[in-house]
């Protein structure tokens, strides 16, 4: 048996070497019982597409390994349109028993027909004496070793055919389809294609934009309603989707120098130096955060970790934004920078005089508060340890900022309520 697997892998080797003489473009599949096999070059071009790992196998007549690769024939519909989507053109190779799919044989004359019944009826009889002598085992492997050759000329005549049908399609297609033109080219020269919107399998309420960077497809991003509904009357077209979907994607990228570590960030009280940046995910049960995705920092022996934003880190993996930026924009406080407090500013026309940071004895903890006059008074907000550090100690930061962080939406809906009673009023005595 295994004899005859031997032989039967030179056989499928032997017509893939033939038939990628006269293809060498195409990518051979050959049909062997419940599996496709693929072999050398074309295993390893096709590992790459389609995922899959690639084997050595001996083989009689190879001086090396052979590469081969193979799945199971019901994952033919999953991995052949992938194959094309590529650019691959696909020759299936199916050893058959039909002798209309082979080249015809030249018309016999009265000659050759009567020495071929001639020898049809001479081997006819010999069978029959062999039947009943009952021969050796020896000349039955010989009489299927000269069977051999016959079937292996049926699968090459079949190969040959079906993979001419297949070029001649191939070369029909190429000429009626045209190259499609990019919908949009990014800052980085990348090419935007086949952006559009579709309806999800699972809740046909949902629907997600997509589209594909340099043939590359990209995560399906789930569109708003207005989105939808503005993309369907062509009110808003894929730039503007991809604008808003995927804005790290048209964003310059940045060089790679700047990931390289270790790296210097100015601190309060001189350089800081960071040794290590990276992405990882929680994998602590325990922890709240649990399953998220977070950044992790190195300075000397300090380390620190924080649960990083969906947009950190497509800017961090479309390499868009440098790990100090990162570092800056996340660890910011906890390191007292004051670039880290600059984003918190309190609402226009509130007098920053009514700002109070205060112990309070009750506690013993620090708060801030705030007093708007005849607008009322904010309830105190105990700060943390790293903003009192930040505004007593560093002084990195004001109080201004530190009662923008913790009051702004309270002072908001304060300013929002007088607004409302006023605007009610007047409407009254009107």
């Amino acid at each position: 048996m295994v004899k005859k697997n031997a032989e039967k892998d030179v056989g499928f080797v032997r017509q893939f070497n033939e038939l990628k003489k006269k293809h060498p473009d195409a990518v051979l599949l050959f049909r062997k019982g419940d599996f496709y096999e693929m072999y050398k070059e074309d295993a390893l071009k096709a590992s790459v597409i389609l995922a899959l790992k690639v084997s050595d196998k001996i083989l009689p007549l190879e001086k090396d390994p052979i590469k081969l690769l193979t799945f199971p024939r019901h994952e033919l519909d999953r991995h052949l349109p992938k194959l094309i989507r590529s650019g691959q053109r696909v020759a299936i190779c199916d050893a058959i028993d039909r002798p209309e799919l082979m080249k015809k044989p030249k018309e016999k004359t009265g000659e050759d027909l009567k020495e071929m019944y001639t020898s049809n009826k001479n081997t006819m009889a010999k069978k029959k004496k062999e039947q009943a002598v009952q021969e050796e085992p020896t000349k039955t492997v010989k009489t299927a070793a000269e069977e051999k050759p016959a079937k292996e000329k049926k699968t090459e005549a079949k190969a040959e055919v079906k993979s001419e049908q297949q070029a001649e399609q191939k070369a029909e297609a190429k000429q009626e389809r045209k190259p499609r033109e990019p919908q949009m080219i990014t800052v980085n020269g990348e090419k935007v294609s086949h952006g559009h919107a579709f309806q999800s399998t699972t809740n046909p309420a949902d629907w997600y934009f997509t589209a594909k960077m340099d043939g590359v497809q990209l995560k399906p991003q789930k569109m708003d309603a207005a989105d939808l509904a503005a993309y369907q009357k062509k009110e808003m077209t894929v730039p503007q989707l991809m604008e808003k979907y995927y804005p790290t994607k048209l964003m310059p990228k940045i060089s790679e120098e700047a990931f390289q570590m270790p790296k210097q960030l100015s601190g309060p009280d001189g350089a800081i130096t960071i040794d290590k940046f990276n992405v990882y995910k929680e994998k602590d049960e325990q922890r709240p955060d649990y399953g998220k995705y977070k950044f992790y920092v190195q300075m000397g022996d300090t380390k620190m970790s924080a649960v990083a934003s969906r947009e950190d880190l497509n800017a961090y993996f479309d390499r868009v934004v440098s790990p100090t930026q990162l570092v800056e924009k996340n660890f910011g406080e906890r390191l007292h920078l004051q670039s880290a407090y600059e984003k918190y500013q309190l609402p226009e026309g509130v007098d920053p005089k009514g700002v109070r940071v205060a112990k309070d004895h009750s506690d013993n903890k620090w708060k801030v508060s705030m007093d708007l006059g005849d607008k009322g008074k904010t309830s105190k907000h105990e700060i943390s340890f790293d903003d009192g550090y930040s505004l007593f100690k560093a002084k990195t930061a004001t109080r201004e900022q530190i009662a923008a962080k913790y009051l702004n939406t309270e002072i908001t809906g304060m300013l929002s309520a007088v607004t409302n009673k006023l605007e009610k009023s007047a409407s009254i005595k009107m």
